[in-house]
This record gives C-alpha cells, sequence and structure tokens, in this order.
C-alpha cells in the first residue's frame, strides 16, 4: 500500500474552521500526499495514468453521483464501510496504485481531500515538467498585452513556462492578485483600501489610548 509522510490535522476530518489560514494549510496538508502520491506513480511509469484516474474520478464518478462523494468525505461512516466500497468500485476498473491510495486516504480520514490532492497533484506534475500552474484575479479581463506581459515576467523570476489561470473578480476594483502554490501576491485597489483603514483603526486606537492614559495620570 502507498505510504504517505505523517502530518498534523489543521481540523477535524480536515474541514475547514472558516478562513484563508485554515484553506492554506489544507492545502499544504493535501501536497505532501500529491507529493507522494506522484513519487509512487513515477517509480512505476503511471504519472500521467494516476492523474487521469484522479481527473476521472472528480469529472465523471462525483459528477454523475453526488452522493458517493459526500460518502467518502462523511466523517459519520466508517472507515472499514468505505475501504469495502473503494474495493468494489475500484478494483478491477483503475490502476492497483489508484485504489492502494484511496484507501490510504481513508486509512487517515482525508477522503474529504480528494479534489484538493487532485489539484496538488496536478501542479506538482506541472512543475517537474518545468510548468508553473498562476492563478490570476483581476477586477476586469486582463488586456493580451497584460497577459503576455505578465507570463514575461513570471517566466524570468521562476525560469518556467507560466500557465496563466484568470479569473475576474470585480471586488478587487483594480490591480491583481496573483496566487501561486502557497505564494500569493496582491495588489488590489481592495486590499490596498483594506491596508489604509487598518492603519486608520489602528492609530485612532493608539490615539484613544494615549488620551485615556493622559487623563489617568491627571486624577
Amino acid at each position: 500500500m502507498t505510504s504517505v509522510p505523517k502530518e498534523d490535522k489543521p481540523a477535524a476530518n480536515g474541514q475547514p474552521l472558516g478562513d484563508t489560514v485554515m484553506d492554506v494549510a489544507t492545502e499544504r496538508v493535501a501536497r505532501v500526499y500529491a507529493d507522494a502520491l506522484l513519487r509512487a506513480a513515477e517509480s512505476r511509469n503511471q504519472v500521467d495514468e494516476v492523474l487521469a484516474e484522479l481527473e476521472a474520478l472528480l469529472q465523471k464518478v462525483f459528477r454523475a453521483d453526488s452522493d458517493f462523494e459526500a460518502f467518502l468525505a462523511s466523517g459519520a461512516i466508517g472507515r472499514e464501510r468505505k475501504a469495502t466500497v473503494i474495493r468494489s468500485v475500484f478494483e478491477g476498473r483503475a490502476s492497483e496504485l489508484f485504489v492502494n491510495f484511496l484507501l490510504v486516504l481513508n486509512a487517515h480520514e482525508r477522503l474529504d481531500l480528494v479534489r484538493v490532492i487532485t489539484a496538488a497533484y496536478r501542479e506538482l506534475r506541472e512543475e517537474k515538467a518545468g510548468r508553473l500552474r498562476v492563478l490570476v484575479r483581476s477586477a476586469v479581463p486582463l488586456p493580451d498585452d497584460q497577459r503576455e506581459r505578465l507570463r514575461q515576467e513570471l517566466h524570468e523570476t521562476f525560469q518556467k513556462d507560466p500557465l496563466l489561470e484568470t479569473q475576474v473578480d470585480p471586488e478587487l476594483l483594480g490591480g491583481v492578485v496573483i496566487r501561486i502554490g502557497d505564494w500569493l501576491y496582491d495588489q488590489s485597489v481592495r486590499s490596498k483600501l483594506d491596508s489604509i483603514r487598518n492603519q486608520i483603526i489602528a492609530r485612532s486606537s493608539h490615539e484613544i489610548q494615549s488620551r485615556r492614559d493622559r487623563f489617568c495620570s491627571t486624577v
């Protein structure tokens, strides 16, 4: 059976506690599993096959039967029952490595991270191939010349071929937010406004405290 490095769970069953910190922690855990799976797949020359199986699980199995995904992710269902179902559904239809990996996730109660692990596996595979997946969020669609300039700058910085995935988020107001794995570069107008607001609040709190201290000292 595929071995996976031990790691600390950020929350029961890997469920978010709410907020970005939890999301990043979950992605890091998923990357540990994805890296272990990729190494095992490389040793068997099954890197692309395993990726295809992971994507088929998400795009075909889960899409066709959302209850099955909920079944795997549920913390109320025992691991033995899940293991029995995994074997009955996938053995003989998927590679031994893929089936064993699902059983490992089940043993560690991490089946709820299958989607995040698939994304991490894909990113690691692209990194090894000299490609870099980059998520770019902007308030409006990026013009072609700006996309190309960004692609060139990323290539010069990371010495890899960037694969840009763009998203439009009007709440940013302007600027861009670039995410590469755990690394986040936020140059959005919304981020700058929030920073200014936090500085004003901090300054006001400091002035209030200073006045309170001066008042107390004169009493």
